[in-house]
């Protein structure tokens, strides 16, 4: 028996998180027609968990504008949510992005992917080089 016309399970599960780009395509009725339109911006705050009222901040900038719209995780007016782009970001909420440039911006959230790669591919040999002193250990 399906109550909500949102696939909720599907919505709970999906990996949506700070600093990712997000395309939001939302369902619009006009009249007697229903059309889809799109948003497409960065994911600066997602809360409440997977709860009931989850939210989810996307901006973007239009014609040197910042636009913020708030969605709600649930909502039967979000046809789909597709991440275009993931970033790695040490924070939680990126709510100091308003007041950055966005050139600035991209070049912060590169340099932050770029050292969590590296990061990433030294942890990587340390576990091979940790497994490689257990097997000659024994």
């Amino acid at each position: 028996m399906k109550i909500s016309p949102v696939n909720i399970e599907e919505r709970k599960t999906m990996d949506l998180k700070p600093g990712d780009t997000v395309r939001v395509w939302q369902k619009i009725k006009e009249g007697d027609k229903t059309r889809l339109q799109a948003f497409e911006g960065m994911v600066l705050a997602r809360k409440h968990g997977t709860e009931a009222g989850a939210t989810f901040t996307v901006r973007r900038v239009v014609d040197q504008i910042g636009v913020e719209r708030i969605f709600p995780l649930y909502s039967p007016a979000i046809d789909s949510i597709e991440v275009v782009k993931r970033a790695k970001v040490r924070r939680a909420k990126l709510y100091y992005v308003r007041e950055k440039a966005t050139k600035e911006l991209r070049k912060h959230l590169k340099s932050e992917l770029l050292r969590a790669r590296q990061e990433g591919n030294t942890d990587t040999k340390k576990k091979e080089e940790k497994k490689e002193a257990k097997v000659e250990g024994k």
